[in-house]
């Protein structure tokens, strides 16, 4: 039997009920890539050229610390990863969370929550942060949501 992991980063409390949701639905641990530093809405405000989450996505090397922490990636088959879309991608958290583990023969499904970007993209600029995995762009819910029936008949389709 495989084991799976979800894992998330969630600014405002949306990616984590998603998560929530499908650790759920799957049978799997959860897992929080949280942040060293908070987001404040201040951080997240897209609009402003000098808030935190426009500066890091206009230098998609940075590497936003993550809180402590650490998950047993060797022990999993299967890490879903969900995130919410920042400029078409994921946020660089994203790839500071990858750049930590060995991920050659895992298997990344990817969902994000978006309010209407696609994935853009974001396989692309993760790939180099988890060599050796096999990346899947997964499912994108929207404002309306989802249900865990909905997610776990998506999981299934994998």
């Amino acid at each position: 039997m495989s084991k799976k992991l979800v894992t998330y980063f969630s600014a405002s409390g949306v990616t984590k009920s998603v998560a929530e949701k499908l650790a759920q639905a799957v049978g799997a641990d959860i897992f929080e890539i949280a942040p060293k530093v908070l987001y404040t809405e201040a951080d997240l405000d897209w609009r402003d050229k000098t808030s935190r989450s426009t500066v890091e996505m206009n230098d998609l090397s940075y590497r936003p610390e993550m809180a402590e922490g650490d998950v047993d990636i060797a022990a999993c088959d299967t890490v879903y990863i969900g995130f919410p879309i920042w400029w078409y991608i994921a946020p660089t958290i994203i790839n500071t969370f990858l750049e930590k583990y060995d991920w050659n023969g895992k298997k990344i499904v990817l969902f994000a929550t978006s309010g209407g970007s696609g994935w853009g993209k974001t396989v692309e600029k993760l790939e180099d942060s988890c060599k050796g995995a096999t990346i899947v762009e997964g499912k994108i819910v929207g404002p309306t949501g989802v249900t865990v029936e909905e997610l776990l008949d998506w999981a299934k389709s994998l």
